[in-house]
């Protein structure tokens, strides 16, 4: 078996037919090296020979019986039964839809068999339906012992998997590894054929400090630097430097009603110096909640435009993009610049004018959500791509935006999300990296308070004095409707609620509400037709709605850190202070109270966010795993922050020796190598 046999596809094993092959594809195993990769979650206890008169009804365990009768009824329905016992006892192994010939050749007369399944009870006897193995006594070591458990869909049971998985990892080709012994020893990995064969045939799967699993993530890791190593030098190519003399930018910041701070001028005239140079800029702006990130990148925009070159600005909604869109016209109102607004609603004759103008270069600034970059829309000369939010998209995506505008085009990304630190080079390893650390001078820190749930009843005239001031409230519930299992708020409860004390006052938007109507409450928010908003937590990024100051969160110690701090952000955006409620049950965790006190006691999102990785772990990182950041397989900051570094360091030695084979079957076993279009030598 050759190592290519490893990215084959799964329907080539032995016993793998369409249908099988089907199953197998709905849990992503499509190529035989994915059986590799899915490891086993836990074990089944098949170790031990029970006596008949020792059995436990409702588990598995493994019994060794004679055969003595097989009952195959001629009436239809009925289950097929073959009767065996021991010296203790009789038991009942029930088969339904199986056919006669094969019962016999599994279960001959007066024979002894081993037989592994979940035990049961009935009319006063117990049975066995549908064994999970029968085998004959020579071959018992094949069962009895504990099985690797996986994660397997319907239509799979453990057996089957298990003659398929093994044909792979019995015969596992000898893979040359690309990682010298000694380093392998020094770093307390495992070779590769071994870990591969350790984390299915032992335990080393259930322990992701073993040698072997610790070998999987540096290797997974690996592969994710790899490709965003190569993913930077494809677009940091060569460019013709864009020429300007900062007229429109310092135009722009002389009429802004604040300053800039010192960390959003820092990072302006990094954008700058990228533009100037003759290399592509890839570049992503991150920065809290609040800090001046779009006026940033509006300056570069402008410098864009005072070179000759087009802009264009994506956002992932349209509510949001249009929001980008009002701000632009505001701010470049001075510069007589022709700035239009595309999405996919745009009606068919503006839209019309819109390509028109666009390619004939009359449209200097664009703004819209993902429609910029559909096949039909050409630029005349696209100097540089602003893209905001930017998780919503893959290492392939910006690729591909930076291929769009042609070879001159630079791509600026801007990112509210805070990181941890041991996360950021996983993420980001493609972009140079820029912070903004600041928050404006004007922007007032929100005063975030807590409160028993049970003394609700005292916010209703605060919100109702919030209301008369002219200010609007957000009311954030983890949960649409309720559960019959966990304890937490609904929000069509809650909405309900409000809407009898702030009648026809009260919106409510959740996940499941189709886009028309979630875009149609949210404008009547922004316009102030409604002053309460009760959400889940589909508001926690992006959107600005300048009078909404006040934000009440339920449940606060079912969210992240992270995740509260995104929320809170979305209040005190405007000139008034802004105000968080943590509403919480009585009886918190250590780590709940710890949580709440940590975010009452700062406002800044990058720390926030590396007291919520040491708190809570990366597996239970909410707020990552709504923002598509939680990107690894096996790989954790929280245990493998060793590896992370390692690796770090690692590529940053090899990454000229990308094209060597090795180095290349550690992409495609990664499923990397496809992202950059990287094809085997």
């Amino acid at each position: 078996m050759k190592k290519d046999f490893l990215f084959s596809d799964i329907n080539l094993l032995k016993g793998v037919g369409p249908k099988l092959s089907s199953y197998l594809k709905k849990k992503k195993i499509e190529k035989i090296k994915d059986l590799l990769l899915n490891l086993p979650y836990s074990e089944t206890d098949r170790s031990k020979i029970f006596k008949l008169n020792k059995l436990e009804v409702g588990k598995i365990q493994s019994i060794k019986v004679l055969v003595k009768k097989l009952n195959f009824p001629r009436l239809r329905n009925l289950p097929n039964k073959i009767i065996c016992e021991d010296e203790t006892g009789k038991i009942d192994i029930v088969y339904f839809n199986s056919r006669e010939g094969y019962l016999r050749k599994l279960f001959p007369i007066n024979e002894w068999v081993v037989i592994s399944g979940r035990i049961n009870f009935y009319n006063g006897k117990y049975q066995i339906t549908n064994p999970d193995y029968v085998i004959t006594v020579d071959k018992q070591e094949y069962v009895i012992k504990n099985i690797p458990k996986y994660n397997l869909t319907k239509g799979i049971n453990e057996k089957k998997y298990r003659l398929i998985n093994e044909q792979v990892i019995d015969d596992l080709p000898e893979i040359k590894d690309w990682l010298d012994d000694d380093f392998i020893k020094a770093n307390n990995l495992e070779n590769w054929n071994n870990s591969i064969k350790n984390l299915h045939k032992k335990k080393d799967a259930l322990n992701c400090h073993s040698k072997s699993y610790r070998r999987l993530v540096f290797d997974e890791l690996c592969a994710n630097y790899l490709a965003l190593s190569e993913n930077r030098k494809r677009i940091k190519k060569n460019k013709l430097p864009k020429n300007f003399k900062n007229i429109y930018s310092n135009l722009i910041i002389k009429n802004l009603p604040f300053r800039l701070t010192e960390s959003q001028k820092k990072v302006l005239k990094d954008i700058n110096s990228d533009l100037l140079s003759n290399k592509k800029m890839f570049r992503i702006i991150q920065g809290d909640v609040g800090s001046g990130k779009t006026i940033v990148s509006l300056c570069a925009a402008s410098n864009i435009i005072e070179s000759g070159y087009q802009c264009a600005l994506m956002a992932p909604t349209e509510i949001l993009a249009k929001q980008h869109y009002e701000l632009t016209k505001k701010i470049l109102i001075n510069l007589n610049i022709k700035i239009e607004f595309l999405t996919g609603k745009t009606e068919y004759k503006k839209r019309k004018k819109i390509l028109n103008g666009i390619e004939n270069g009359e449209i200097r600034f664009l703004i819209g959500t993902h429609t910029l970059f559909q096949k039909k829309i050409n630029f005349k000369k696209l100097g540089l791509v602003i893209i905001d939010e930017q998780h919503k998209f893959g290492v392939k995506q910006r690729s591909d935006f930076s291929k769009k505008g042609g070879e001159n085009c630079d791509v600026l990304l801007m990112s509210a999300t805070p990181i941890p630190r041991t996360m950021m080079m996983s993420l980001y390893g493609d972009m140079d990296i820029s912070k903004i650390t600041e928050k404006p001078a004007n922007r007032k820190k929100i005063v975030t308070l807590s409160k028993p749930e049970k003394k609700i009843n005292e916010l209703w005239p605060y919100i109702e004095k919030q209301i008369k001031n002219n200010n609007q409230v957000f009311w954030v519930c983890p949960l649409i409707e309720e559960s019959a299992f966990l304890d937490y708020s609904s929000a069509k409860k809650k909405f309900d609620l409000i809407n009898k004390k702030f009648p026809m006052d009260v919106g409510l938007i959740h996940g499941s509400l189709k886009q028309d109507k979630k875009n149609e409450i949210l404008k009547k928010f922004l316009t102030k037709k409604i002053s309460i908003l009760v959400s889940t937590t589909v508001i926690e990024v992006g959107i600005d709605f300048p009078n909404a100051n006040l934000i009440i969160i339920e449940n606060a110690n079912k969210f992240g850190l992270a995740q509260l701090h995104q929320l809170r952000g979305r209040v005190g955006r405007g000139l008034n202070q802004g105000t968080c409620i943590l509403l919480f049950k009585e009886g918190l965790s250590k780590n709940a109270i710890k949580r709440i006190k940590i975010l009452k006691n700062s406002d800044d999102g990058f720390h926030i966010a590396e007291e919520d990785l040491k708190l809570r772990g990366f597996g239970d990182l909410i707020g990552y795993q709504q923002s598509g950041l939680k990107n690894f397989r096996f790989a954790d900051p929280v245990n493998h922050e060793d590896l992370f570094k390692l690796a770090e360091k690692y590529i940053l030695n090899i990454r000229n020796k990308i094209n060597q084979n090795k180095y290349i079957f550690l992409l495609k076993l990664f499923d990397k190598a496809e992202i950059i279009n990287i094809e085997e030598t």
